[in-house]
């Protein structure tokens, strides 16, 4: 009787239990100024974009990031994705299930708004 209460128990609790992974991805860049130097230890200005479909397709959500992005002594910024400030959409409302889906970033070294490093590329899964 005792082994049975003990597996109805282990039973309940694992099918009470339900793992979620967190609403964000982390994301990392090397940033270089127009001349192609290394931009290290500075402010960079940042808008993430996940697009719908194409490389030019619908913005289902954004992004920006304040206070604003910090790169390292390599020219190395991280964000997480879903952390910043939504300007279009919520992190959460994106059906993945919908895809396929394309992330765009743009960059401005100086670290305000005017974007002028732009790069589109699809999200994958990564074994």
């Amino acid at each position: 009787m005792k082994g049975i209460v003990t597996s109805l128990l282990v039973i309940g609790l694992t099918v009470s239990v339900f793992a979620q992974s967190p609403q964000k991805l982390s994301y990392q860049a090397v940033i270089r100024n127009n001349s192609g130097a290394l931009v290290t230890n500075h402010a960079v200005g940042m808008r993430i974009s996940i697009l719908q479909g194409t490389m030019t397709g619908t913005v289902v959500y954004a992004e920006t990031y304040s206070p604003v992005p910090q790169t390292n002594a390599n020219g190395l910024v991280t964000v997480e994705i879903g952390s910043g400030t939504p300007s279009t959409g919520t992190f959460s409302g994106i059906n993945w299930s919908t895809g396929p889906y394309f992330l765009k970033t743009e960059t401005d070294p100086a670290g305000g708004t005017r974007y002028t490093i732009t790069g589109t590329s699809q999200l994958l899964i990564v074994p």
